[in-house]
C-alpha cells in the first residue's frame, strides 16, 4: 500500500509562524510548531537608532529630519521570513514533510520562497496569500479545503 504524504502547511505573516498539518479528521489542522519573532511588538526606536538623523536646509536655516534609509520593521520581518526559510531548508533536507504549502500575506509570499532552497522548493505544492496567523486551528479548514485530507494514522 502506497505511503501517504506527509504535508506542512507554513503559516507565517513576518512575525508569527506556525506549522499546520492534517488531523485525523478531513478538514480538521492542529498546529505541530509555533514560533514568535523577538522583535515581533518593538518599537522603531527598539529596533535601530533614537532618532533620525538632521540636516540644515541648504537656503536657510531650517532643519529636516532624515528619513532611515530602512525600515527597522520591514528589516526584521525580513530576518525572520529568513529564520523560517532556514528551518523549513533543514526539516525539507532530513526529510520532515513530503510536501508543502505556504500560507503568507501576499506581499511576503516571493520573500519566503526566494529564500527556499532547491530541496524545499521542490516540496511546494500550493501558495495562498492570506494572513492566517490569528485563525485558530478549528477554523483553517475552509482556507485550505484544497489541500484537506485527513492525515495517516501513525503506525504502531
Amino acid at each position: 500500500m502506497p505511503q501517504r504524504k506527509r504535508l506542512w502547511i507554513v503559516i507565517t505573516d513576518g512575525e508569527h509562524a506556525r506549522i499546520v498539518v492534517p488531523g485525523p479528521a478531513a478538514g480538521a489542522f492542529h498546529t505541530e510548531r509555533a514560533e514568535d519573532s523577538a522583535t515581533a511588538h518593538k518599537r522603531s526606536t527598539d529596533l535601530g537608532t533614537d532618532a533620525p538623523g538632521r540636516a540644515f536646509e541648504s537656503s536657510g536655516s531650517t532643519r529636516h529630519a532624515i528619513a532611515p534609509k530602512h525600515d527597522p520593521h520591514a528589516m526584521a520581518k525580513q530576518r525572520f521570513l529568513q529564520s523560517v526559510a532556514g528551518q523549513i531548508n533543514q526539516a525539507a533536507a532530513e526529510g520532515a514533510f513530503d510536501e508543502l504549502v505556504l500560507a503568507v500575506p501576499p506581499g511576503e509570499i516571493a520573500d519566503l520562497r526566494d529564500a527556499l532552497d532547491r530541496g524545499a522548493a521542490a516540496k511546494v505544492i500550493g501558495t495562498l496569500g492570506k494572513d492566517l496567523v490569528k485563525v485558530p486551528d478549528h477554523e483553517l479548514g475552509p482556507h485550505l479545503a484544497q489541500w484537506a485530507r485527513p492525515a495517516a494514522p501513525k503506525a504502531g
